[in-house]
């Protein structure tokens, strides 16, 4: 069988929800269906219910199955495939999760940090095709990166790189990954609702959302207004740092970053060009992910694209 009419389990673990899709060689997905993650219930229980649904997703396929390949936020050991405690799956552990899903369908598997997973997927695919240094940010329940640097995926010496939700920008912020001030906690959708509450308490109370306080933006809200403003103010700052540090020719942003660009860009840009160095911020470009909605479903095939070749295009 030629290599492009394989198909490719992909499986997107996030902390909201986890997606799971069939996926061709080519990075066309042909299945899809998801259920609520829902973490709280622990790693076993969660396990159970994603077994059931791979099992029904490898019933579903049309052609022969290659691989599961597997996005999940980080940190990570990529190539053992070891989930070290995310904080949007709070007590996955030290799970091994690789080990469990090779065992469990006799298939290779390839995991991938969600950040590098999307960075591929625009590298592949979307807004950083034909580029050779991108930084892709993850904007979501969390808020991290995938770098490719001169044409290849770069993860650090212990596969940290690009954990730059945990980097403090702030002396003070809403509390997330660990530390208060933390980027993730002034960019991710759950930071910002945390900002929020912590801005205004009186308008917004704990079970309020990013796409709470972003209607209210809508509707006209000077608070809703200045919630943004002083996320977009410290998201620009790190954005400065990246360039700075990296040089690359595009920051590309998912989630909230290209749903809520209106709040959250205009100053996050106006701060990332007083910030970052002249000769960094003129080659860099700041734009939304290409693959829009669909990003998450191509990001979740391409662990096996990058680490197993099997990308045919």
């Amino acid at each position: 069988m030629n290599i492009a009419e394989k198909l490719i389990l992909g499986l997107d673990v996030g902390g909201t929800k986890t997606a799971l899709v069939l996926g061709s060689q080519r990075g066309e997905i042909q299945w899809r269906m998801q259920f609520l993650t829902r973490p709280e219930r622990g790693f076993k229980i969660v396990f159970a219910e994603l077994a059931t649904n791979i099992a029904t997703a490898l019933r579903s396929a049309q052609k022969t199955v290659a691989a599961i390949s597997v996005s999940i936020g980080g940190p990570l050991d990529v190539l053992k495939g070891v989930i070290k405690s995310p904080p949007n799956l709070p007590g996955w552990t030290n799970v091994p999760l690789k080990k469990l899903l090779a065992e469990r369908f006799t298939l290779p598997v390839y995991i991938e940090h969600d950040g590098n997973a999307g960075a591929l997927a625009e590298f592949y695919f979307g807004a950083g095709k034909g580029f050779r240094n991108i930084i892709f940010i993850t904007m979501g329940t969390g808020f991290g990166a995938g770098l490719i640097l001169d044409g290849r995926l770069y993860r650090g010496t212990s596969d940290t790189a690009g954990e730059i939700g945990h980097i403090r920008i702030a002396e003070d912020g809403p509390l997330c990954y660990g530390k208060a001030g933390s980027l993730e906690g002034y960019g991710s959708g759950t930071g910002i609702a945390k900002l929020a509450q912590m801005m205004y308490p009186a308008i917004w109370n704990a079970p309020a959302t990013v796409i709470d306080i972003y209607n209210a933006y809508k509707d006209g809200s000077a608070e809703a207004r200045a919630v943004f403003g002083r996320a977009g103010f410290y998201l620009g700052r790190g954005l400065a740092m990246l360039a700075d540090t990296l040089n690359p020719e595009r920051i590309i942003l998912g989630g909230i970053g290209m749903r809520l660009g209106d709040a959250l860009l205009a100053p996050a840009k106006r701060v990332f060009y007083e910030e970052a160095l002249p000769q960094a911020a003129e080659v860099c470009e700041i734009v939304p992910a290409q693959l829009g909605e669909a990003i998450g479903d191509i990001a979740s095939l391409c662990a096996a694209f990058d680490q197993g070749k099997l990308l045919a295009i």
